[in-house]
């Protein structure tokens, strides 16, 4: 039983003897790895190291206070001492190292110190420095959205859980540390930030990072932040301050900050040399505050314990490190097969029949537009799922809900989430700020814990701040946590051109982009049913989606279709036949399919040619089936895409063909797509730039008579 000791003036009373020892356990085993892995590495027999040497005492401190498998962890690379902390094994820790298929982090898919573990709460953590912290955002912020439903039931939530998140004192120039800290403040939700600062971002020192060579002082007049200073290589006042902050967090008192004064005795990485940067006197000086070295001399100075205690516990320390070693080389690799595994979710396939009900809509009252069906399918899937949750920039009715009796609602640019916040209230469809990735990264922690977010991004233009979530977190993270995590968030956006008016910033397209990210579900609708259709199979997918809607389109009279009920489902990777010829076939999608349409209704009246016109719908996955089979049958093929011609969408559809069709082709497969410029302002200009109905028929005729 842990015995309270004589408490010195520098340990908290609720500290045991129990508790000091044990936390200089953990110390010296999470340098002792670290220095482990610094052997094996130049011993070839593993192939990273990046250590988190100089850390342990805040991290060790924090691993006391918060609790493991009942708080969420966003961990990054230098918090091996936390992860041990919370109950992570040496031998877990080395299976990542060698790149074990055993490996609880990733399975061996990520770099040595890419913490995860789905029995403790430490989300798979990524490579790109501070993406973690939105993510951390929606975690925490998916317990006050379960807290404030009472639609959900079993929620997987504990009433005082809290989420943490670490960065060390170069993340917090990203800017997605400050969207971060302004949602946590303006949402006051149970977040704890831990900066470790030890003065450098691998060479760049921190006065050439920070303003004023201090974040705390910075962030001091976030609202309902509590901000403090602390010695992180003193475990103990480490202690008392995170005590202090998760206190203040878990009475929902508001988010918190630590800024722990920490040092890195070693370089960066094995990939880094410190020496090149910082000067002797400074790495003494290091030396000289290692925690390492003053904890252990405190013990015995004060009494708590002796060296002989101590050296006992060094001496299990190295015999534990040794054991996981042995068992960590033994491990076998992962099979090389088995890298295809968890790209997309193994247990829901939208491309499945379980999602094709196309051929038995119900449908009720008169045709309507695609931004109708939209927003009639979000009614239909919120009301069937409370989980749903719905933000973006203006996508409310309106935020200051005095107002809602006032006003008819903004319900978005382009109204498709109008009326959502009346019917389903203000805690499942409200505004966020205007920042891409902040939209982008709270879904991605809201849909790890459980949720369903459908999130808005406003236009296709503007997407780019949202792009290193997307790519780098969203699409990755059933992957790199070998399906330990998924996020299957839906992100819609407005895309495209023909708009009179739209010019470069409100008509890129650019598909191409994102249908190159394994992981991630691209779809495009060209009618209202098949945008209704495929919005549902998108929401009940295990997957992340990105669901491209054209803005010409939203009001086209031509594609308009009556409401087909809410089990209307179309599965990602069917192509739909848009109209049947035998001359030849034009594969495209979304605005150009009405154009080829016309395009080839113009042929057949002029000069008796049959076109056959398939329009994909789903980009990623693609119909190649239904590609091929045109193909087979009319032996001549034109690639018709709205992205620029050269490295667009097209370019691989056509290469596709090209590799798998060629046996059957009788000509050389065109294309007809937008210059390789940007999209210009003046009407004629785009009518030159986008692909014309004159341009496809053009096109068509060259291609029958080759």
């Amino acid at each position: 039983m842990a015995t309270r000791i004589q408490a010195p003036s520098w340990a908290p009373t609720a500290l045991t003897k129990a508790d000091l020892l044990d936390m200089y356990r953990l110390m010296t085993l999470s340098r002792r790895l670290d220095d482990k892995e610094i052997q094996l590495k130049r011993q070839n027999r593993i192939f990273f190291q990046i250590s988190g040497a100089g850390h342990e005492a805040v991290l060790v401190a924090a691993g006391k206070v918060l609790r493991p498998a009942y708080d969420w962890f966003y961990p990054y690379y230098r918090d091996r001492a936390l992860c041990l902390a919370l109950g992570m094994t040496p031998t877990e820790m080395l299976l990542s190292a060698v790149g074990a298929a055993a490996d609880p982090n990733s399975g061996g898919r990520q770099m040595p110190s890419h913490w995860g573990h789905r029995a403790l709460n430490i989300v798979s953590q990524s490579s790109p420095t501070g993406s973690q912290l939105l993510q951390a955002v929606g975690c925490a912020e998916a317990w006050l959205r379960y807290d404030r439903s009472g639609a959900v039931a079993g929620k997987p939530i504990k009433d005082d859980e809290i989420a943490y998140v670490s960065a060390g004192d170069g993340t917090t120039s990203e800017g997605e540390f400050w969207e971060a800290l302004n949602s946590a403040s303006n949402l006051k939700l149970p977040l704890l930030f831990l900066i470790e600062d030890n003065g450098y971002a691998i060479s760049v020192p921190v006065e050439v990072q920070t303003a004023g060579g201090s974040v705390s002082k910075l962030v001091g007049n976030f609202p309902d932040l509590f901000v403090e200073e602390v010695d992180g290589c003193d475990p103990i006042a480490s202690y008392e301050v995170l005590s202090r902050a998760v206190e203040h967090v878990r009475r929902r008192q508001g988010p918190a900050l630590v800024h722990a004064h920490v040092i890195r005795p070693y370089s960066h990485s094995l990939s880094d040399d410190e020496v090149l940067y910082k000067p002797p006197q400074e790495r003494e000086q290091e030396a000289r505050h290692d925690p390492l070295t003053m904890f252990p001399n405190r013990l015995i100075g004060e009494g708590v314990a002796t060296e002989a205690e101590l050296d006992a516990i060094r001496r299990q320390v190295e015999e534990d490190v040794e054991v996981a070693v042995e068992a960590a080389l033994a491990s076998p690799q992962p099979k090389p097969e088995t890298a295809l595994l968890y790209v997309y979710s193994p247990d829901v396939d939208p491309a499945s029949e379980q999602f094709d009900t196309e051929d038995d809509p119900q449908f009720t009252g008169d045709p309507t537009t695609m931004v109708d069906l939209l927003n009639t399918c979000l009614k239909d899937e919120m009301a069937r799922d409370p989980r749903i949750l719905v933000f973006g920039e203006d996508v409310a009715d309106c935020s200051r809900e005095q107002y809602l009796e006032q006003v008819k609602g903004k319900g978005g640019v382009f109204k498709v989430t109008w009326g959502l916040q009346r019917r389903f209230g203000s805690d499942r469809v409200y505004n966020s700020p205007l920042a891409e990735a902040n939209i982008v990264g709270r879904a991605i922690g809201l849909a790890t814990r459980g949720l369903k977010p459908v999130v808005e991004i406003q236009f296709f233009d503007y997407i780019w701040p949202a792009y290193h979530q997307l790519r780098n977190e969203l699409a990755t993270i059933r992957w790199r946590s070998s399906n330990a995590f998924s996020a299957p968030a839906v992100v819609r956006v407005t895309y495209g051109g023909y708009l009179k008016g739209g010019s470069i910033y409100h008509s890129q397209t650019g598909a191409v982009v994102f249908t190159a990210i394994p992981g991630l579900r691209v779809v495009c609708p060209s009618t209202a049913l098949d945008a209704n259709g495929l919005l549902r199979t998108a929401i009940r997918c295990d997957d992340p989606v990105l669901f491209l809607e054209h803005k010409h389109l939203y009001r086209q009279t031509y594609n308009k279709a009556p409401n087909p009920g809410p089990n209307f489902m179309i599965p990602f990777g069917k192509a739909r036949l848009a109209r049947e010829g035998r001359d030849l076939t034009v594969v495209t999608y979304g605005a150009v399919v009405q154009r080829s349409l016309v395009a080839a209704k113009q042929l057949e009246d002029e000069d008796g040619l049959s076109v056959e016109v398939i329009d994909l719908r789903s980009l990623s996955p693609v119909d190649w089936d239904a590609v091929a089979a045109s193909v087979k049958k009319t032996n001549k093929v034109l690639v018709a895409y709205e992205d620029s011609l050269s490295w667009g969408y097209g370019a691989e559809i056509a290469a596709r063909i090209g590799d798998a069709c060629f046996p059957w082709l009788d000509a050389p497969v065109k294309r007809v797509a937008s210059t390789d410029t940007f999209v210009a302002y003046a009407p004629d200009l785009e009518d030159f730039i986008l692909p014309q109905v004159e341009d496809l028929v053009k096109a068509m005729r060259e291609l029958h008579a080759f």
